[in-house]
Parts: C-alpha cells; sequence; structure tokens
C-alpha cells in the first residue's frame, strides 16, 4: 500500500496552489473556490459508496478521504490570508469545528487501541492457521492445539466486548513521543488529556494507565461521538454571504469529521461503541446525498441479525468470528485418523484462516499510520488556526 500520507501531503500542495487567492480576490471568487470544496467532498464520500463497504481497503480510503478535506479545508480558509479566519461571523464558526475536532483526538486513541486488539485477535487465529494449513497430516494433537488457540481467541474476544478489555488501559497516545522517559513506579507525574487540562497521581494503580492522553474506564465513545456530530450549527445565508461561502466550508468539514469518526467506530472495537448518535444534515449541500446514504448504509448493516451484538462491523472482524466458529464446528466431533472427506473439510477451512490472517497483517499496520496521521493533522491545523484566532482583529 502507498504512503497515505505522502500522498495526501502532495495533493494537498496541489491543493493549495490551486486555493491560493491572487492579490485582486473578491467574494465571487471565494465562493467557487468554498463551492468547489463541497463539489471535491461530496465526490470522495460518493468514493466511498462502494461494496467493500467496513472493510481495511474501505476504511483506508475513508481516512485518506478525511485527510484530503482537511488539507483542502486548511487551504481554502488561508487562501485568501489567515486574517479571514479571524473575523465574524466565521471566527465563531471555525472555533466551533474545533472545539469539536479536539474531541476527535481521544477517539482516534481508541480506534488504534481497538485495531491493536484486532491485532491480538490475529496472533491466536494465526496459531490455528499454522497448525492446520500444514502439509503434515492432521491429527489430534494438531486439532486440539488448534482448538484451544480458537477458544482462547473467543474467551479474550468475549472479555474484551464485555468490559472495555485491554481497551480502556491503554497507556499510549498519539500525542506523545515514544522515545519520552516513562517515570518510575510510584513516581508523580502528570497527564494531559485532550482538553488542555492535566491530573496528577501516584502508586501502583496511576502506573498502569497514566502515562499518556489514552482514554479512561470512563470513557464513551458513544457520547464523544454524540459531542462531535450533535447540533451542527447549520450556516444562515447571511453567515455564508459575509463570509464568501466559507461559513459553508466549515460545516461540511464538520459534517465529515463526524462521519468520519462515526464510520471508524462502527468499524473497529472501541469502548462503549453504541452508534446511535444523532445526526442529520439539510439536503441542500452537495455532499449531503451521499453522507446520509452513508450513515444509513452503515447504520443498517449494526442492524443485521448476525452482526448486532458484532466486536466491530470491520469486514475482515466478520471473518474472523465466522472462521473460527467454523472450524469450531467441524472439529468437535472429529475422529482420528481423519476420514479423508473431514480432512478436506478442515484444510479448506484453515486456508480461509490463512487468508484472513494475511488480510489483517496488511492492512493493520498501514490503517493505524493513516490514523495517527489523522490525529496530528488535527492538532496541526488547529494550533495553525488557533494561532490566527488569537491575533486581535485578525492580523496577520
Amino acid at each position: 500500500m502507498p504512503d497515505s500520507s505522502s500522498a495526501a501531503t502532495s495533493i494537498g500542495r496541489s491543493l493549495r496552489r490551486d486555493f491560493t487567492h491572487p492579490a485582486d480576490h473578491n467574494a465571487s471568487s471565494d465562493l467557487e473556490e468554498a463551492d468547489a470544496f463541497q463539489r471535491h467532498a461530496a465526490d470522495l464520500l460518493n468514493d466511498l459508496l462502494t461494496p467493500d463497504l467496513l472493510s481495511l481497503a474501505w476504511t483506508s480510503r475513508l481516512l485518506d478521504s478525511f485527510l484530503l478535506c482537511l488539507e483542502q479545508f486548511r487551504a481554502l480558509l488561508f487562501g485568501s490570508g489567515a486574517a479571514a479566519a479571524a473575523r465574524p461571523p466565521l471566527d465563531r464558526l471555525v472555533a466551533d469545528f474545533f472545539e469539536r475536532a479536539v474531541k476527535a483526538l481521544d477517539l482516534c486513541n481508541a480506534v488504534r487501541d481497538g485495531l491493536d486488539l484486532v491485532r491480538q485477535w490475529r496472533n491466536h487465529l494465526a496459531i490455528a492457521a499454522r497448525v492446520l494449513a500444514s502439509d503434515a497430516a492432521l491429527g489430534e494433537a494438531q486439532i486440539r492445539r488448534a482448538r484451544k488457540a480458537l477458544t482462547d481467541l473467543t474467551i479474550l474476544m468475549l472479555d474484551d466486548n464485555r468490559d472495555g478489555g485491554v481497551v480502556g488501559q491503554r497507556n499510549r497516545s498519539f500525542g506523545r513521543a515514544n522515545k519520552e522517559p516513562r517515570p518510575q513506579q510510584g513516581q508523580g507525574h502528570h497527564r494531559r488529556t485532550s482538553s488542555g487540562g492535566s491530573s496528577s497521581g501516584s502508586g501502583s494503580t496511576n502506573h498502569l494507565r497514566s502515562l499518556s492522553w489514552s482514554v479512561s474506564r470512563a470513557w464513551s465513545a458513544a457520547r464523544q461521538l454524540q459531542a462531535i456530530g450533535g447540533g451542527l450549527p447549520v450556516p444562515r445565508p447571511s453567515d455564508i454571504a459575509a463570509t464568501g461561502g466559507l461559513a459553508s466550508a466549515v460545516y461540511t468539514m464538520s459534517a465529515v469529521l463526524f462521519i468520519v469518526a462515526w464510520a471508524l467506530v462502527a468499524a473497529i472495537p472501541c469502548q462503549d461503541r453504541g452508534l446511535q448518535a444523532h445526526f442529520s444534515v439539510p439536503r441542500n449541500f452537495p455532499w449531503s446525498g451521499p453522507v446520509i446514504t452513508l450513515y444509513e448504509r452503515i447504520l443498517e448493516e449494526s442492524k443485521r441479525k448476525d452482526r448486532k451484538n458484532s466486536y466491530g462491523l470491520l469486514k475482515e472482524i466478520h471473518q474472523i468470528e465466522l472462521c473460527s466458529r467454523h472450524l469450531m464446528e467441524i472439529t468437535d466431533t472429529a475422529d482420528f485418523p481423519l476420514p479423508e472427506d473431514k480432512d478436506v473439510e478442515v484444510r479448506e477451512a484453515a486456508q480461509d484462516l490463512v487468508l484472513v490472517c494475511g488480510s489483517l497483517k496488511d492492512g493493520i499496520d498501514p490503517l493505524e499510520r493513516q490514523v495517527r496521521e489523522m490525529f496530528h493533522r488535527i492538532v496541526r491545523t488547529r494550533t495553525e488556526i488557533l494561532d490566527c484566532l488569537s491575533k486581535p482583529n485578525g492580523t496577520e
């Protein structure tokens, strides 16, 4: 897979050139560029309405689309000079967008933790695949070892789904450098939160999960999604006119932020990952149709009988469940030595395990890098624009 960060950066440079205003820019050209941004967002969202919805490959394209939209949004805001974002009414709308965007940082951490869970599940699956897909004869020892790996996988998935498992105990964050020294157990420390606050503590309990911005045990992905998407301020015609269409661009980016965050939580195991966050948009925007369709399709997928209690709607997670269940069923009453037809059936099922393991091995790490890039791009863009908003009277 090509590096999505490099691709997004390259396209971003092109977008900045396309969206840089000439010295004699006017409100009409501003409006045209804002409309072009909305059409581009609509095209990116339309491209996501494909049959491989919620697969690893699709989720990767989802994040690419977000990064491209955010880069174009940044170029649009600064195209006519940074001062524009600091003037009413745009300053209020931009500030609201970044209040929502900062909540997505915790979601990035939670999604990364969820990907790590899937990686652990794959390790158990790989043990069974390695045993059953070998060229050696399948005897009772091999079947027992594979069944034990699948039983451990099932227990791990059930525990993680019921209690949040290690999701609620992660100590890592995209916001901290890996080379930062870790305090000794019992030593005082501070833990920053995504809202800029800090908390302190010490002792062995705090040592388990206090060294980063990771989510706490009480954190809820469902509540976070509601905070991101609830009550999005639809721009008034007067605001659109006063900002040369930039107010519509901010609203567009807010809607894209929500649908991407919501889809990530739908796909990847997250703590308290309910998907019932209320979300609606007017239908008069170019991107409204694909956003609503995407939302409805994912919601419909979550309501399927075989997916209602799923750990995540990612297709590869569903394949883990199906493959492991099928192998447990066909080996439940196996006689040894295995009859030829049973041996063939087990080996065919093992090949399905091999394919799922390969797909996860190839897709998890690149996807985690994209989530990390999403985190850092939000932080960087927010910092740049808040610096602008802090200057008096929108001066540059």
